[in-house]
């Protein structure tokens, strides 16, 4: 058995999820962060492995991510002595103060956060407030000028073309390695709270950097630069240079990762 956790993360202090060399880096990556925060707890050498490879200064509301000994063949009651759901508690002096357990489950051997999956979430959050906001600052993408009345609405005409089955190919990062880009996207919304504007997306798998410009596309159609009904044209192009622009990786969240059966989350 394998111990599967749910973790909110604030990424700005990270150079991504996957482990890179981090004595050369510049910030450390949350897997190596969680390695050694983990081992240390349970006080022997432990692997983490996760279901995405988030980008720098990306966050997390629901990341999830196996935890087991680096050792295998160690039965699951002999290593892990505190009860599934006290887990977060018992971490607590370990993992730092911007990163969190939400949620612990058991999961079989053969069980992968990533392989696993059936479909994810993301949540990027944008504000067009005219005054520089502190509080949500490297957390949300500070739009360069208001949205326009009209906007949200534009942004919704636009989104509907992206539901369904499609080749993402023109909102895929040039040089990206793919090359089948098709995705079914089952849902995708964007919704305004006061000054707070966030794009909700959920599909079976996304592509590098696939959400950032779906939400850099999005703003540029708010403001009248690609008309709504464009986005026909953009898909059909498979062509990165017809979409708009890359939003920044700090309004982006991953929120939630799908797996069937579902996952029973405790945190007690």
């Amino acid at each position: 058995m394998k111990l599967l956790l749910k973790l909110m993360f604030n990424g700005a202090g990270y150079a991504g999820y996957q482990a890179q060399n981090d004595e050369d880096a510049p910030k450390p990556s949350i897997q190596r962060t969680l390695t050694a925060a983990f081992s240390e707890g349970f006080g022997f050498p432990c692997r983490v492995t996760g279901c995405s490879r988030t980008d720098a200064g990306v966050h997390a509301l629901g990341f999830c991510a196996a935890v087991e000994p680096a050792q295998p063949a160690v039965p699951f009651d002999d290593w892990l002595r505190i009860p599934i759901g006290r887990v977060h508690r018992a971490m607590r002096g370990h993992l730092p103060p911007d990163i969190a357990i939400a949620g612990e489950a058991a999961v079989p051997d053969s069980f992968h956060p990533r392989y696993s999956a059936v479909g994810k979430e993301y949540v990027y959050r944008m504000n067009d407030a005219p005054w520089d906001d502190p509080f949500t600052a490297g957390t949300s993408w500070h739009l360069p000028r208001p949205l326009p009345p009209d906007g949200v609405g534009r942004m919704n005409r636009a989104a509907a073309y992206f539901v369904g089955r499609r080749d993402f190919t023109s909102f895929m990062a040039a040089g990206s390695k793919i090359t089948d880009a098709t995705r079914s996207v089952t849902g995708l919304t964007v919704t305004r709270n006061g000054r707070e504007i966030t794009l909700t997306v959920s599909a079976d798998g996304f592509l590098y950097h696939m959400v950032r410009i779906l939400a850099g596309t999005l703003a540029d159609c708010a403001w009248g630069a690609i008309e709504p009904e464009d986005m026909a044209a953009i898909l059909a192009a498979r062509d990165r240079s017809r979409a708009g622009r890359t939003a920044p990786a700090h309004g982006l969240y991953l929120a939630r990762v799908d797996y069937d059966p579902p996952v029973t989350w405790l945190c007690l």
